[in-house]
C-alpha cells in the first residue's frame, strides 16, 4: 500500500477549495447575469410628453417620439447593451415639419429601478453619458453603469440630453 503525503493532501485540499470558490463567488455576486433582456420599447406618446405624467420621475419628451426597434440586455453588474432603431418624432400637430427625423445628436440611457433603502421602497435611476445618434434615430451604446442593490423590475429609457425620455422598455 503506497502512503500518502499528509502535506501534499492538504495542499491538493486547499487548492480545490480555492478554485471553488473562484466558481462559486462570481455566480453569487451575479456577475454576467442577465436581468432585463428586451426586443422592443415604446415610443413617448401623449399624454406621457411633457411633465404631465412622469414615469419614475422621468418626464417625457415635449413631442411624441416613434420607433422602428430596438434590442438591449442589462446585467445583474450594470452592464447595457442596447441598439436603438429609427427613434423619430412621431406625426404631430405642434412640429408637423420635424416628423420622421430625430433632431436631437445625442441620447442617453436611463436605467430605472426599484430597490430598498433602510427598509423604505424607493426608485433609482442612473444615467449613461452621451451616445451619438443619427438623424434617423439610430444608436448604440455599450456601457456600464452603478446600478443599486436590489434593482427591481427595470426600465431603461432612451432620453434627450437632459434627461427627458423619447422611447422605454415595454410594448
Amino acid at each position: 500500500m503506497r502512503r500518502v503525503n499528509p502535506k501534499l493532501m492538504i495542499a491538493l485540499i486547499a487548492a480545490s477549495l480555492v478554485v471553488s470558490l473562484a466558481v462559486v463567488v462570481p455566480a453569487v455576486a451575479g456577475e454576467g447575469r442577465t436581468i432585463l433582456q428586451f426586443n422592443t420599447m415604446v415610443g413617448v406618446q401623449s399624454p406621457y410628453t411633457g411633465s404631465a405624467n412622469p414615469i419614475r420621475g422621468i418626464n417625457g419628451g415635449g413631442l411624441p417620439w416613434a420607433i422602428m426597434g430596438a434590442q438591449g440586455v442589462l446585467q445583474a453588474n450594470g452592464h447595457l447593451e442596447l441598439n436603438v432603431h429609427g427613434l423619430v418624432i412621431a406625426p404631430n400637430t405642434t412640429n408637423p415639419a420635424l416628423v420622421g427625423t430625430n433632431p436631437i445628436p445625442n441620447f442617453k440611457a436611463v436605467v430605472s429601478c426599484m430597490s430598498v433603502d433602510n427598509g423604505t421602497a424607493t426608485t433609482v435611476n442612473v444615467s449613461t453619458g452621451l451616445f451619438p445618434a443619427t438623424t434617423t434615430g439610430d444608436a448604440h451604446i455599450n456601457t456600464t453603469v452603478s446600478l443599486p442593490s436590489p434593482c427591481i423590475a427595470p426600465i431603461v429609457f432612451v432620453t434627450s440630453p437632459t434627461g427627458a425620455w423619447f422611447a422605454a422598455t415595454g410594448n
